[in-house]
C-alpha cells in the first residue's frame, strides 16, 4: 500500500510540474503566423511609402527637367543673339583690316 500510495504521489507530483511546462512551451507556429503578418504589413507600408516618395521623385524630376529646358532656351537665344553680334563685328574688323592693308600698301607703292 505504501508503494501504491508513493506510486501514486510520485505520479501527481510528476504531472504538477510537468503540466504548467507544457503550458509554458510557446506554440512556434502561432508565433511564426504573428511574425509574417507583422512583416507583411510593415512591407506593405514600406512599399507604399517608397511609391508615394517615388512618385514625388518623379514630379520634382519633370519640374527641374522643365525647368532646364527653359533656361537651355533661354541661354540658347541669348548665345544666338550673342553669336550674330560677334558675326558683325568680325566682319566689321575684317572691313576694316582690310581697308588698312590697301592703304598701307598704297602707301608702300607710292613711296
Amino acid at each position: 500500500m505504501k508503494r501504491f500510495a508513493l506510486s501514486l504521489l510520485t505520479i501527481a507530483l510528476a504531472s504538477a510540474t510537468v503540466a504548467p511546462i507544457a503550458q509554458a512551451t510557446p506554440n512556434f507556429d502561432q508565433l511564426r503566423r504573428e511574425n509574417l503578418e507583422k512583416d507583411q504589413n510593415s512591407f506593405d507600408q514600406i512599399r507604399e511609402e517608397n511609391l508615394e516618395k517615388s512618385s514625388k521623385f518623379d514630379q520634382l524630376r519633370r519640374e527641374n527637367l522643365d525647368k532646364g529646358q527653359s533656361n537651355l532656351d533661354q541661354i540658347r537665344e541669348e548665345n544666338l543673339e550673342k553669336s550674330s553680334k560677334f558675326d558683325q563685328l568680325r566682319r566689321e574688323n575684317l572691313d576694316k583690316g582690310q581697308s588698312n592693308l590697301d592703304h598701307v600698301s598704297d602707301d608702300i607703292l607710292v613711296d
